[in-house]
């Protein structure tokens, strides 16, 4: 792909950016985030505070699904990844679901109130997302069981699996989340 590029997704304002590769014999080189240029096709205005990483060993990792207080610019700097979302956001949109697998030519803008999670498709993943707000202990989340069948999110990889953590397997269904947003 050559033209950086936005895409509106069936959840308001969840977003996904195609991202131009630069390459050559060496490898390659991507403009993960370009404030100026992103935002002339439409991205919300974003301060970013902080940048984060997630490095995954194992193919099947699967964490969330995590609604946070923030808005998120989520991409790969290697490897795949499937990401999955919830609308936890109170109106006509909650409970909506959007997945796409991310790429290195892939991010996706998550607006605050939409549950994200991911699952690694490949062994070795690095996750990386930028966030607007600092991270903090007294945060508002809202949380979704990955696996709930009201949700309904087409996993690659099975629940029996899956690499997952006691307290995302203990989120709640869906029909029990009593949202933030």
């Amino acid at each position: 792909m050559s033209d950086l590029r936005l895409r509106t997704t069936d959840i308001p304002g969840l977003l996904v950016l195609d991202l131009p590769l630069h390459g050559d014999s060496r490898g390659w080189f991507k403009e993960n985030y370009q404030k100026a240029k992103m935002e002339a096709l439409g991205l919300p205005a974003f301060t970013v505070v902080q940048n984060n990483f997630s490095y995954n060993e194992q193919r099947g990792v699967t964490r969330g699904l995590h609604a946070e207080p923030w808005e998120k610019f989520i991409s790969v700097a290697n490897g795949s990844v499937f990401g999955a979302w919830v609308d936890l956001r109170k109106g006509d949109s909650y409970g909506k679901t959007f997945s796409i697998t991310i790429t290195p030519d892939i991010a996706v803008f998550v607006p605050r109130g939409i549950a994200n999670g991911y699952q690694t498709l490949e062994e070795r993943v690095t996750y990386t997302y930028l966030v607007n707000d600092h991270w903090s202990p007294d945060a508002k989340y809202t949380f979704v069981n990955a696996f709930d069948p009201e949700v309904g999110i087409d996993w690659p990889i099975a629940k029996d699996q899956a690499i997952t953590s006691e307290k995302d397997d203990n989120h709640p269904p869906l029909s029990q989340v009593e949202s933030e947003f």
